[in-house]
């Protein structure tokens, strides 16, 4: 009963048989083999257009290479207060920009509110030299507390974005499950809502270490290359991250681990709203499911061998908690089982 994070499950046997398949014999090195180029137009075909990728190795890098690319002196990037790139990055944003600012911007349940994305921008004109300037807005999705943005929610976010001219990057750290939830295209979700970088992440959904910057305009690619290797990113042995692409591809491998670890979630989530001894913070909308317990029951369900964490309830959080009772996240993944959940909630 391992609910701690989807960062704690293996790689997904046909990933980990990839990896095998491709690990022996030669193969050209920096991202320029075979199957490099293969996948990076599995890419393109996914996205239904033409992407620059450059293969990196955690979110982190993802998501601060990304604003090193927009990066401008004294520029400042836009993110939800709770987004991981300003709370669980360690400063790897502002590092790698050389002094580049995270602005954190209001909004319920993890999700940015256009409005408060607006007043913030304004507080920073761009002619004003004291202040730094804005360079970049961030959405996470699927959000730090599960919950996901739909399409008209990222159409307001891009909205402001674009009014202002910045450009717009996505935390796609779980974007399959975003994209299973939502029940649209990667294309839908991305571009065709004004979306300009793309941190693509597979780590949490089966694979062993593969992650992605995906940039919409092919032109920056020119640019991030120098980013990429400067930031000790380029993987001289490329097509291991490929390998393990390429099965998260084939098939739609990587949308059905997805909706697997959706539906172990909202299973886990009928479970605390039918168990009479915990309920659920806010309705889960992805792989993460956030829960109100008391210390006591909590204690309990651990000592029995549940894994789970406590966390902070998120801003603007209205519901009521007695002195004893506090939030708890529990997060599924391709791997967890059914036996798991069912094994929970009897405990529950």
């Amino acid at each position: 009963m391992i609910f701690a994070s989807d960062n704690w499950a293996g790689a997904h046997p046909a990933i980990a048989a990839g990896l095998t398949a491709h690990s022996a014999g030669y193969a050209r090195a920096y991202g320029n083999g075979d199957l490099d180029r293969a996948v990076k137009e599995t890419f393109c075909t996914i996205f239904e257009r033409d992407v620059a990728v450059f293969f990196v190795s955690t979110g982190t890098a993802a998501n601060a290479l990304s604003l090193v690319a927009v990066n401008r002196p004294g520029g400042v990037a836009f993110c939800h207060r709770e987004a991981h790139m300003t709370e669980d990055e360690g400063g790897a944003p502002e590092y790698f920009t050389g002094g580049g600012r995270l602005c954190r911007v209001d909004g319920p349940l993890g999700r940015m509110s256009p409005a408060e994305l607006d007043r913030a921008v304004q507080r920073y004109p761009a002619e004003f030299v004291h202040s730094g300037r804005p360079m970049a807005v961030s959405v996470t999705q699927a959000t730090e507390v599960g919950t996901v943005y739909a399409l008209d929610d990222i159409d307001a976010v891009a909205s402001v974005a674009r009014r202002h001219g910045l450009p717009l990057h996505m935390d796609g750290a779980r974007f399959a499950n975003a994209l299973v939830s939502l029940g649209v295209s990667p294309a839908e979700m991305t571009w065709k809502r004004g979306v300009d970088l793309l941190s693509f992440g597979g780590t949490k959904n089966g694979c062993w270490c593969a992650e992605a910057v995906v940039l919409f305009d092919p032109a920056m690619a020119a640019e991030f290359a120098f980013i990429h290797k400067r930031a000790a990113q380029l993987f001289s042995k490329a097509r291991f991250v490929s390998a393990q692409f390429e099965a998260y591809f084939r098939d739609g491998l990587w949308l059905e681990t997805a909706r697997h670890s959706n539906a172990m979630a909202a299973s886990l989530a009928d479970g605390f709203r039918t168990s009479g001894a915990a309920r659920l913070a806010w309705e889960p909308q992805a792989n993460e499911v956030f829960a109100i317990l008391s210390q006591d029951v909590a204690a309990r369900l651990q000592g029995a061998g549940a894994v789970f964490h406590p966390w902070h309830a998120p801003a603007g959080y209205t519901g009521a908690m007695a002195a004893d009772e506090a939030v708890y996240r529990f997060v599924t993944s391709f791997a967890t089982t059914a036996r798991d959940v069912e094994a929970f909630r009897a405990l529950l």
